[in-house]
């Protein structure tokens, strides 16, 4: 399978968030849930990786199709990187790891 960056990705929507009182957050522009738990939500977006950090997170509606998520819990942080930068990052690490 080919592996594309994410500016030759087609763009379906935009990506917007939406925080109401660091407790609920709407999400769209959503390409995919890299991973989730209570304390933290590691999403692809349109406009790259999010992670968003946080307690008691709970994912209650998740669109793929439509690419939105909605999020609710104690919203402590959101930090986004590129997926480049990510995956530059964790082959560093690895290779220094392995020499």
């Amino acid at each position: 399978m080919e592996e594309r960056r994410m500016e030759d990705r087609p763009r379906n929507s935009v990506h917007k968030v939406y925080i109401n009182a660091r407790k609920t957050a709407v999400l769209s522009g959503v390409r995919d849930v890299l991973s989730f738990d209570a304390a933290e939500v590691y999403l692809e977006t349109e406009q790259g990786v999010l992670l968003i950090r946080g307690d008691e997170l709970h994912v209650n509606r998740l669109s793929l199709e439509k690419g939105e998520i909605d999020i609710d819990g104690r919203i402590d942080s959101l930090a986004y990187s590129d997926v480049e930068e990510t995956g530059k990052k964790a082959a560093s690490f690895l290779g220094r790891l392995f020499q």
